[in-house]
């Protein structure tokens, strides 16, 4: 049996087709979020199945989950992604007690039980700092691409610190490290360990250990 699990993110649709029987992945699609997520995640959806030969009657029940799962009309059911998170994780790594979901627009933190149920949570969804969108505009102001990021942090021999916990001040100070010769990697590095420290914070101030 095949099912179909759509992630309408605030950023991105992102799309996977499981064989239930296996437990496998056998397809799977990514586009830009936009104003119209029905008609986007319809069509990525049509998509996917033309390109792995796959009718649509053959998909069993399609699930919706993200900041855009109740736009999805053609979903059977919505999950919010702390749900899905936290089932997702257990079946991969049963052991995990805590999952960091850094997504578009806003960052999550949670708790699991032994048996893969969320005991707590916190959420960041007031300040684009410690969110994916922070690490969308660090690429512009420098003329990377998003998937170049981690490499170039992997370079960095001496990570820059990134205080400010807005993005538009973020900004200015990376511009100020780019004009006194900071390099690019250390930039990138500082930002992403600015994200974990408000990540560490977030956890310490509000999900219970």
């Amino acid at each position: 049996m095949i099912c179909a699990g759509i992630d309408a993110g605030s950023r991105a649709i992102k799309i996977i087709l499981i064989d239930t029987e296996n437990m496998q992945v056998i397809a799977k699609g990514l586009t830009d979020q936009g104003v119209e997520q029905d008609r986007l995640a319809s069509a990525l959806f049509k998509k996917v199945l033309k390109k792995n030969g796959i009718n649509k009657k053959d998909v069993a029940a399609i699930v919706a989950t993200g900041y855009g799962r109740n736009a999805v009309s053609f979903a059977d059911t919505t999950i919010t992604e702390i749900t899905c998170h936290a089932v997702g994780v257990h079946h991969l790594l049963p052991e995990a007690m805590t999952v960091i979901d850094i997504g578009g627009q806003d960052s999550k933190l949670l708790r699991l039980d032994t048996h893969g149920r969320v005991r707590d949570f916190a959420m960041n969804d007031r300040c684009a700092a410690g969110t994916g969108r922070f690490l969308e505009v660090v690429a512009e102001r420098l003329g990377v691409e998003l998937e170049s990021l981690g490499d170039m942090a992997a370079k960095s021999h001496n990570p820059a610190a990134i205080s400010s916990m807005c993005v538009v001040f973020a900004e200015t100070e990376i511009t100020g490290l780019l004009a006194s010769g900071t390099a690019s990697e250390d930039i990138v590095a500082g930002v992403q360990a600015s994200i974990a420290s408000r990540i560490i914070s977030m956890a310490g101030r509000n999900v219970t250990p």
